[in-house]
């Protein structure tokens, strides 16, 4: 008889252990990602070398751990603030910003690879900026035909015939990634004018190490909290006055802006002024100054996050009431820095982004090492074609449109959207690029309870003065809806915190 209780006193035991290991692991259960990439779980089930101890960590978490570590991640983003506007029926919405806690590693040796791309794509597409207001031989040489450049809303005849310091006209340049079937590597497209985000990828960073701080210990993950005082470094060495300490500002639309979380929190990390269009005035000798308590201030460097066409209303929109007046005279005269150029959004553009390769060619003498999607210009007769002819299999976008507005993906839409495009793109083809609907990668995602996959994709930064410096990964955006390819935070899409990893490898 007391043999019999202890054989079932073990049993009892063992059942319980294995009851506890089923819900501890729950939240995991059957996860996969069919048909797709995933950068956490090979085919064959095992973790990818920089998530293995992401993936051992979450699998040993309980399901009522699980849900403290994401409502902690919760209470944490609304107490720092992180949040993000949305535009609706005419109103400005606050949210929360809507995050994943679990992270996304890569690995640093496949990181080395991307980041010297960054360089070398972001070398290419500031040479290019200068050579259209100076000179246009890549037009003349037949690189790439003037019509799409010259006639693009992009390109400001303001700007032609001045050279930034260093030849750098996008200083902050957002460069968006995917990666494929195959886990490589691709350019979506390139963000050159006010590219927005990195303030989230530094949050993100943040929230993470506040509820997941043991993965700190067991991680050697590349730091991102650098940032602002590499961008206040970049900002300070493009400035015309050789002082010690140039002031720098921050030039916001205001509060109402999107991105106004962004230019209140870069400015507070750098130690510089955030200001608008009211608070700064050009002398009669196109010198820029900030009011102040104390009188006048000179500046000498603004980073500007107001578009070309608002940013002086002498010489372009004369309505606008957020931009300064005389600015660009300051500017021309070598008086003041601006960061990104005006003018530099002539690169920033779909079509443009289908001709980087031969600049990268034509201007460095090399073969682009992270390559383009393939992209197919409907302002091209035989592309026109194809695209009418393939509509319902690609992805149609509009050549200066962003954050997912305007865009179709070709397999989810109906037939009714696929005639639509054909006749938005039949009216203007030079508006209008193609490309094929990618299976983009996917990651474990903590979404309802349970782990399942999500696409995502990536927005490194690369910084552009006297040095260049890429953001050891970037902003990963993604799609929380199942299945979509949105990942766009105005489209429903949130965001991850991204490891660069040391494998020793």
């Amino acid at each position: 008889m007391v043999a019999t209780l202890a054989v079932w006193h073990d049993f009892c035991s063992e059942f319980k252990w294995l009851r506890e290991a089923i819900v501890r692991n729950s939240f995991w259960n059957n996860y996969s990602s069919e048909h797709f990439f995933d950068e956490a779980i090979t085919a064959r089930g095992n973790p990818r070398i920089a998530s293995r101890e992401l993936v051992k960590f979450f699998k040993n978490l309980s399901t009522q751990e699980m849900r403290e570590r994401k409502v902690a991640a919760e209470l944490a983003i609304r107490e720092m603030g992180v949040s993000f506007t949305v535009y609706s029926d005419n109103k400005n919405l606050d949210r929360d910003w809507p995050f994943d806690i679990i992270p996304r590693a890569i690995s640093s040796r496949q990181w080395d690879s991307v980041q010297r791309g960054l360089k070398q794509r972001t070398q290419a597409l500031n040479r290019f900026i200068d050579d259209v207001y100076n000179g246009q031989k890549i037009f003349s040489e037949g690189i790439v035909p003037p019509e799409i450049v010259l006639k693009s809303k992009n390109y400001k005849e303001a700007c032609k015939g001045i050279s930034p310091a260093f030849g750098a006209w996008a200083h902050v340049c957002g460069t968006d990634l995917v990666r494929n079937h195959n886990g490589e590597f691709f350019v979506l497209e390139d963000n050159l004018r006010v590219p927005s985000g990195v303030a989230y990828m530094l949050e993100n960073r943040e929230v993470t190490k506040r509820v997941l701080p043991e993965l700190f210990q067991n991680y050697s993950i590349s730091p991102v909290d650098d940032y602002p005082s590499q961008l206040h470094k970049t900002l300070v060495s493009l400035s015309p006055r050789r002082i010690r300490k140039p002031v720098v500002v921050v030039l916001t639309p205001g509060i109402f802006n999107s991105a106004y979380f962004e230019h209140a929190f870069l400015a507070r990390s750098m130690g510089a002024e955030l200001v608008e269009g009211a608070d700064l005035f050009v002398s009669d000798e196109n010198v820029v100054f900030m009011h102040t308590v104390d009188g006048p201030e000179r500046v000498d460097v603004i980073y500007r996050r107001i578009d070309d066409d608002f940013l002086d209303p002498e010489v372009f929109r004369e309505d606008s009431m957020i931009g300064v007046r005389g600015l660009m005279r300051s500017w021309r005269s070598k008086k003041v820095a601006i960061a990104n150029a005006p003018g530099s959004g002539v690169a920033d553009d779909k079509v443009v982004y289908a001709y980087v390769p031969k600049m990268i060619q034509y201007y460095l003498g090399e073969n682009p090492i992270v390559p383009n999607v393939e992209t197919y210009l409907c302002s091209e007769k035989d592309s026109l074609q194809y695209v009418t002819d393939n509509i319902h299999e690609l992805v149609i976008k509009p050549a200066n449109e962003s954050g997912g507005y305007g865009l179709m993906i070709g397999p989810k839409a109906t037939e009714e959207e696929h005639e639509k495009f054909k006749r938005k793109i039949a009216k203007n083809p030079r508006n209008y690029v193609a490309q094929p609907t990618l299976k983009l990668s996917t990651a474990p995602t903590y979404i309802d309870d349970k782990v399942d996959a999500r696409h995502l994709d990536l927005r490194p930064f690369i910084l552009t003065g006297s040095e260049n410096w890429v953001t050891p990964g970037g902003l990963t955006r993604v799609a929380l809806r199942k299945g979509s390819l949105v990942v766009n935070s105005s489209q429903g899409g949130g965001s991850k915190d991204t490891w660069i990893v040391d494998t020793g490898d």
